[in-house]
Parts: structure tokens; C-alpha cells; sequence
């Protein structure tokens, strides 16, 4: 076979590619990436998932390498998060797959134990979006609990009022993405015992940081013995490549509801602990590897590096008029809002500052305001994950996170319903949509039409680094539109050309 064009050609073409994303390394994006600043950790797992790369994980009996990794993967989270003997696992593609399978699991228990028609899922308004998905593939009444927006965190009462016996699941996060929050772990699980109600702790994004913090924490894992489930991500703060992640269950039997198996077709048997069936080994290896190359010691002294980090970002961020912390995190990420006790001129909006500081080299993760069930607000934000790597990088982001605060400090923050009507009165389909009551009249090309009439589709502009505007909208549209809209942006901007 001939190949054309040439293999150094086409990989060619994906460097340059490549030069166009957000960079991975270095610290300069703080969300989505978790730089270990180790460049060896990244060989190793390289090397280890080509090792591994035509090897098929649907089937760990033939080939038996699957099941060691992930065996010593599963029995080294079991032991980090203080998890005993009736601990078992799997490791999954990521934290959205960990997710819905601990919600599988707890549905199917529940089915199994009388329970009839549609079960809730209860979770607090910061719980990932992950578990949205689950409640909507998996047919359960997501019962939302607020959180107080001063501190980010609901309270175990709020939780317990909403115990029942048709309550499949309660969910508790260790921390929240959002806010960072650390959410009252033990409490909930008592209050949930005594209603017999199980508990999954959501430590995808933190869970490997916070199991070799420097400081002492309130048990949150296993330690807790009405904890029943808990997912954590390898892919962030376990330093592996996208997309590997662990499931953990008390108790075989009920982790056994999390499989798909049957032989009710002439194929060969089918036995799936995941959602997919064939599934790449290279994750896993790599994670492995890391793993195995690392240790707990290691781990420790890479948290640590993400725990200074951490704390001097604070710090600079307190320091910043107009600015201030979200409640009170817990780990190494945290999110900045404005100030409400800064004078209207030294207030810096967390949007503004977020697209300012963008123009200076580094990315925030800006996050819209949410207006929850009980009518409580919860403030718009600007969310930082801070790695490692961060470490070295502060003595240039902190003056850049400065920087842009006294840019935009005292410029109002961007009105989302003045641009709304503003637009709607120049376009005219835009206020007979939303007359018409939103995304249910919305097909793929009149999204389309309206995304270009926002300026987010089509033409040479790109919204990068003026995220605010954007933002400003997804807070006063009408969510079904907002979510119509978002989906067809990012089904276009793969739709081939």
C-alpha cells in the first residue's frame, strides 16, 4: 500500500493543527488540562499506551494485561481513599461515564429492592452536570437542593428534607467543580443511613488532590461509613491522558448492578462493567504507568506543588480590589466573583476580568450566574484549576491577573437582557422566537441563522477572549433555547465543510 500523502506530511498537518489549540502545558489555561510539569510522566504514558494500542479492553480474559492494570489501578485508589476489602471498582473513560454508572447502579438497586416507577436523584445545585445527563438517560426526577451562595455548599437539613423511599441516590461533592466546595460529607451520609438512602461522593475533579492534601480535611471518602460509592478521575489529578477514571462501590453485590451482560443473541457472551463495549487499553496503560512510576510519595509531593499554588492565588485574589472568593474552597481549584461590598466603580465584573486576563496569555474559566429553584441567585464567575505546573508559572500570572482587574475595574458588567432587546429589535426573528416560545420552534437552520446573527457562527470573527457578551445571554435566555443553540453550535463546527 502506498500512502499518500506521506506519513511526515500528514503528521505535519496535525502539528500545525495543534499550534492552534489552547496549550496544554505550561499553565497557562487553568481549566480543562493538568500539567504535572513533569515532561517524564508524559513519555511514560505515551510509551506505555502505544505499547497497548492495538490490544482490545472489552476483554480482560484474553488479554490478561487489562486486568492486571486495572486491578492495581482499582486496588491503589482503593487504598488512597481509605476504602476496605468490600471496596470493588472499574475504571471507566472519565468522570461523565463514572457518573451515570454509579447512578445505573443505584437505580437498579433500588428497582431491586420494591422500588417502583420513577426514582429522584437528589444533589446539590453545584453537583456536575454529569449527573443531569444520568437523570435524563436513565429516566430519574433530578430533586436539585440550593446552595447558600455566600458559602457554596447546602446544608445536611436541606438534604435530609428530601429523603424518601422512592430516593435512589443522594450525591455529595468533594469539591464541587463550580465553587470548589467541599460539601458536609459525613453529615449527609448519617442522615442518609438513618433514611436508608445511598451516597456517591463526586471527587472526579479533586479526588486524587484531595486524598494527599497537606492540610487536614473533614472525612470525606470511604473513611465515612455511609458512603456507598465514590468517582475519581485519573485524566485530572492523577495526571494521565483523557479519558480514564475510577468507579469505586461498598458491597460486590450492588456493584454488580453497574454490569450489561447477555447471551441472548448467537454471538459471543457479552459482559460489559462500562457503558462501551470495545474500548482502548492506552488510557489505562497510561494511567497505570503513572501510577505505578509515582507512588502515594509522589502523588503528595505533586499536590503539594498544587497546594502552594493554590494558596498564593488567593491570596493575590484578596488582594484585588473589586474581587473576591466564592465560600470556601477546598483543593486546588477555586472560582472569583465581584466584590458586592466594593464601591460601584472598583468593582471588577469576574467575566470582564476573565476576557481581559485572556488578553494577556492566560485562560479563566468564566461561569454564568444561575438563578436556583428557591429564587436564591448564585453569583457569575470566574473559575480557576491550578495544577503543579502553576507553581512555577505565578511570578508572571499573578501581575497578569492584576493587570486585568485594573483594566475593566468600575466598568459595568455586561447587561445580558439590554443586549437581548437590543437585538431582538434588530432582528426580527430573534424576538418572534422567543415570542414563540423558544427552542421548541428552533430547527438546525434557524439555530444557525441566529447563532451567525449573534456573531458566533460563520465569518472569520472568533468569540475567543470576549466570552463575556456570551455569557451575559446564556443568563437571560430561556434555558431550552440557550441549550438548543449551544448544541447546534458545536455540531456545526465539526459538520464537515
Amino acid at each position: 500500500m502506498t500512502l499518500r500523502p506521506e506519513p511526515t506530511d500528514v503528521l505535519e498537518r496535525l502539528r500545525a493543527l495543534r499550534a492552534a489549540d489552547a496549550p496544554t502545558h505550561g499553565g497557562r489555561v487553568l481549566s480543562y488540562v493538568y500539567d504535572s510539569g513533569r515532561p517524564e510522566l508524559d513519555a511514560l504514558a505515551a510509551d506505555a499506551a502505544r505499547l497497548v494500542q492495538p490490544v482490545n479492553g472489552l476483554d480482560p480474559t484474553t488479554f490478561t494485561s487489562v486486568a492486571v492494570m486495572e486491578r492495581e489501578l482499582i486496588g491503589f485508589a482503593r487504598e488512597v481513599f481509605h476504602g476496605g476489602e468490600e471496596v470493588v471498582g472499574s475504571v471507566t473513560s472519565g468522570g461523565t461515564e463514572s457518573c451515570l454508572l454509579a447512578v445505573k447502579t443505584a437505580r437498579d438497586a433500588w428497582r431491586a429492592a420494591g422500588g417502583a416507577g420513577r426514582p429522584r436523584l437528589v444533589v446539590a445545585t453545584t453537583a456536575h452536570a454529569a449527573f443531569h445527563k444520568a437523570a435524563e438517560l436513565l429516566e430519574l426526577e433530578l430533586d436539585l437542593v440550593p446552595v447558600d451562595p455566600a458559602t457554596g455548599t447546602a446544608e445536611p437539613a436541606a438534604f435530609a428534607e428530601r429523603f424518601g423511599p422512592d430516593v435512589a441516590l443522594v450525591v455529595v461533592s468533594a469539591p464541587s467543580y463550580p465553587f470548589a466546595t467541599l460539601d458536609p460529607v459525613a453529615d449527609v451520609a448519617a442522615l442518609a443511613a438513618e433514611a436508608g438512602v445511598p451516597v456517591h461522593v463526586d471527587a472526579c475533579i479533586g479526588g486524587f488532590a484531595l486524598a494527599f492534601w497537606p492540610e487536614p480535611l473533614p472525612e470525606w471518602d470511604f473513611a465515612v461509613p455511609g458512603v456507598t460509592s465514590l468517582s475519581a478521575d485519573l485524566h485530572k489529578y492523577g495526571y494521565a491522558p483523557k479519558g480514564v477514571s475510577v468507579l469505586l462501590t461498598r458491597g460486590r453485590d450492588r456493584q454488580r448492578r453497574q454490569y450489561f451482560a447477555t447471551t441472548a443473541w448467537p454471538g459471543y457472551p457479552v459482559v460489559n462493567p462500562t457503558l462501551a463495549g470495545s474500548k482502548p487499553a492506552g488510557p489505562l496503560a497510561a494511567a497505570w504507568a503513572i501510577v505505578q512510576a509515582v507512588g502515594a510519595e509522589g502523588f503528595a509531593e505533586l499536590t503539594a506543588e498544587a497546594a502552594r499554588a493554590t494558596a498564593r492565588l488567593i491570596a493575590a485574589v484578596d488582594g484585588i480590589e473589586g474581587l473576591r472568593l466564592v465560600g470556601r474552597p477546598t483543593g486546588p481549584l477555586f472560582a472569583v466573583e465581584t466584590d458586592p461590598d466594593a464601591p460601584a466603580e472598583r468593582r471588577v465584573d469576574p467575566h470582564l476580568w476573565a476576557d481581559a486576563t485572556q488578553g494577556l496569555g492566560w485562560q479563566l474559566q468564566a461561569q454564568p450566574g444561575l438563578v436556583q429553584h428557591d429564587g436564591r441567585a448564585l453569583p457569575r464567575t470566574a473559575h480557576l484549576t491550578v495544577t503543579p505546573v502553576t507553581e512555577r508559572v505565578l511570578d508572571d500570572l499573578l501581575p497578569a491577573l492584576a493587570a486585568a482587574a485594573d483594566a475593566v475595574r468600575g466598568v459595568p458588567p455586561i447587561d445580558g437582557a439590554a443586549v437581548l432587546a437590543e437585538l431582538a429589535g434588530a432582528r426580527p426573528e430573534l424576538g418572534a422566537l422567543l415570542a414563540g416560545g423558544g427552542a421548541a420552534t428552533v430547527d438546525s437552520d434557524a439555530a444557525a441563522a441566529l447563532l451567525a446573527s449573534l456573531g458566533l457562527l460563520g465569518g472569520e470573527a472568533s468569540i475567543a477572549g470576549r466570552l463575556a457578551p456570551v455569557l451575559a445571554l446564556v443568563e437571560v435566555l430561556p434555558p431550552g433555547l440557550t441549550q438548543r443553540l449551544l448544541v447546534e453550535l458545536l455540531a456545526r463546527v465539526v459538520e464537515p465543510v
